[in-house]
């Protein structure tokens, strides 16, 4: 009985799904991922057939804290008519650098491989969802 119980807790702590929820997709379902290199941003972003919302980060901000779950969210929602990738400057300053990030948290809009909008700091739903519809087009 207690090696079931002990089994049971095991198995209640164990994260489940798919390995890309480790890296909080799963607020996303998908639509939302961690940019691993400057290879995988040229292939996943760049090159992206869809618009890509890229939301400029670090671990220390508060106030990208705030932002990146409500940005998820609000991504979440286009149901698949734009993606969201993660860099977090502190792993990648040479993004950071050629995309001029100067604050964080810095969103960018891109479609084609270009830059369309921008926005630096927190934004409310409403108006993030003004940003999504411009951004494709809605």
């Amino acid at each position: 009985m207690a090696q079931r119980l002990a089994l049971r807790r095991l198995l209640l702590l164990t994260p489940r799904g798919p390995p890309s929820s480790a890296f909080g997709t799963s607020a996303g379902r998908g639509s939302t991922f961690n940019v691993q290199d400057g290879s995988d941003f040229q292939d996943r972003v760049v090159n992206s057939p869809k618009p890509v919302v890229v939301d400029f980060h670090a671990q220390w901000c508060g106030p990208c804290k705030i932002l990146g779950p409500r940005l998820e969210k609000m991504v979440a929602k286009q149901e698949g008519k734009v993606v969201m990738a993660k860099v977090d400057i502190d792993d990648h300053t040479d993004l950071a650098i050629e995309y001029e990030v100067g604050a964080v948290p810095t969103v960018l809009a891109m479609k084609n491989g270009d830059v369309v909008d921008k926005f630096v700091g927190i934004k409310d739903e409403d108006q993030l969802e003004a940003f999504l519809k411009k951004l494709i087009g809605a």
